[in-house]
């Protein structure tokens, strides 16, 4: 650690704690990610340390890099370019999303980073706002926290004992579903584009039954004929309230059509017939988007 400088602390992640510091070598600017180890006793795995070094190959403007990893024996520090601002806190204070063209063109943006990353073979499997962060002076998103979960799993709490947002977790993970792939991310990314556009949570779920039947209201609670295989999933129970689907207009009502028939490819309930990242890139959504990316 010796040639980076803790300046100060300046968040709380799903991981561990997160300082702002400075590369002493070259003086930048940077983050510095402590990650807690579940089980201390034993080290920082081997497993954790071979997928988190896979990770400095990826190299994406719209990925937020990491530049470096230093292990001891008690725990690993993560090295990252610095970004002050997230897509949550910028949201909360500003006017910028009445703009959809600006809502468009970070929606792009995160599209961008995910197709990348899907390319890579590498999940997130917990996007939020607050892990998309934003270069205000370039205007560049960038995605954070890209193959933390597969290293080291995602908690149930943070090392704070909040609870880890289930907002964004796609319905196929709510229901027990052990193999599951790309298209979790693309949910999540659905629910952040509802969002930007709303401004306000599409699904606020405050448990796993209550976020899905949030989900199940809007888009209709999941069947056989609709989901194949959803019956046979661990965590569902015919039981479910039989909720009809919405008009997604209604849902999102200041969103242009082509823009609702993104989102309902996004958020399609059967992870197999949802789109993906690369095929969300070439829809007629952007087509008036000036490609300055």
């Amino acid at each position: 650690m010796d040639q980076y400088e803790k300046t100060e602390k300046i968040g709380e992640g799903t991981y561990g704690v997160v300082y702002k510091g400075t590369n002493r070598h070259t003086n930048e600017t940077i983050a510095l990610k402590k990650i807690r180890l579940e089980q201390e006793d034993e080290g920082v795995p081997s497993t954790a340390i071979r997928e988190i070094s896979l990770l400095k190959e990826m190299q994406h403007r719209n990925i937020v890099r990491l530049q470096d990893v230093v292990h001891n024996d008690k725990c690993i520090y993560l090295v990252f370019e610095y970004l002050d601002l997230d897509l949550k806190k910028h949201m909360d204070s500003s006017a910028d999303f009445k703009n959809h063209r600006i809502v468009k063109s970070y929606l792009y943006q995160i599209l961008r980073g995910i197709a990348y990353c899907h390319s890579h073979r590498v999940l997130h499997r917990d996007l939020k706002p607050q892990n998309l962060l934003l270069d205000r002076r370039n205007n560049i998103l960038k995605l954070a926290d890209f193959g933390l979960a597969r290293a080291f799993g995602i908690p149930v709490r943070t090392f704070t004992h909040e609870v880890v947002t289930l907002w964004y977790r796609a319905p196929e993970i709510l229901l027990g579903a052990r193999h599951y792939s790309t298209p979790v991310d693309v949910w999540s990314v659905g629910c952040i584009f509802a969002e930007m556009v709303n401004q306000k949570p599409l699904f606020p779920g405050d448990s796993e039954i209550d976020e899905l039947f949030k989900i199940f209201r809007i888009l209709g609670t999941p069947t056989e004929e609709t989901w194949p295989g959803v019956a046979s999933l661990p965590d569902y129970k015919s039981t479910f309230p039989k909720w009809p689907s919405v008009d997604l207009a209604t849902v999102v009502p200041t969103l242009e059509p082509a823009g609702i028939d993104l989102l309902s490819k996004m958020l399609r309930l059967d992870p197999s017939k949802r789109i993906n990242a690369r095929a969300a890139l070439a829809h007629e959504y952007f087509r008036d988007l000036e490609h300055a990316y």
